[in-house]
């Protein structure tokens, strides 16, 4: 069985790594260029140390992150707290083990988390049943690689996706207006080659 990677003990560096960073906000305009609505309940669903959620928050009216990493948690807290961010909340979720989210939501995003859920499928149906009818899923995850890109495949489930596949899953999920497209691409050394690695944002409406 694949091992989980214990993010915990990655928390309080995470955002030391200024690639992560700007992926972050290279997917977070990427999602606004989509046209999210702006006076949306949204909910960031892996939200880690809240990269993506704080570069959301001033456009969105209230936005909740949910992860499955108390330590990811621990650090988006107290940037809320530190900056007294009001719209804001961060909360525990592990549905993989009988933690489902909470409440209903108007667009719910992710980003580079579905690499590390085992089942695609059941993930996206979580999303859809959360979204209250027309709402929007936005997320971007890493095109299909031969697991080059993070060196360590501890916890990675899946070495990118076939977007057409993703797709059909969300089609299968209950989605429709499904559109895909490149967020940004990250450049990373290999063996001591720079490679890029596409990075899509995948958007769908809950009907």
């Amino acid at each position: 069985m694949q091992s989980r990677k214990n993010f915990d003990s990655e928390s309080i560096l995470w955002d030391a790594d200024n690639t992560r960073v700007r992926l972050a906000l290279s997917v977070a305009q990427a999602m606004l260029d989509a046209g999210i609505p702006h006076e949306a309940d949204a909910l960031d669903f892996g939200c880690g140390t809240g990269l993506l959620t704080l570069a959301l928050q001033p456009h969105v009216k209230s936005i909740s992150g949910v992860d499955s990493s108390t330590g990811m948690l621990e650090q988006l807290k107290e940037k809320i707290s530190v900056n007294h961010i009001e719209n804001v909340t961060a909360a525990f979720v592990d549905f993989e083990n009988g933690s489902p989210v909470e409440g209903n939501y108007d667009l719910v995003v992710s980003s580079m988390t579905a690499h590390h859920i085992p089942d695609t499928l059941a993930l996206l149906r979580e999303w859809h049943r959360v979204l209250r009818p027309g709402g929007k899923l936005c997320f971007a995850d890493l095109d299909k690689e031969d697991g080059s890109f993070h060196g360590d495949n501890t916890g990675v489930f899946h070495q990118g996706f076939d977007r057409e596949n993703l797709r059909m899953l969300c089609e299968q999920a209950g989605f429709d207006e499904i559109r895909d497209t490149t967020a940004t691409t990250v450049v990373k050394e290999v063996e001591g080659v720079k490679r890029a690695f596409p990075i899509f944002l995948i958007c769908a409406k809950k009907p």
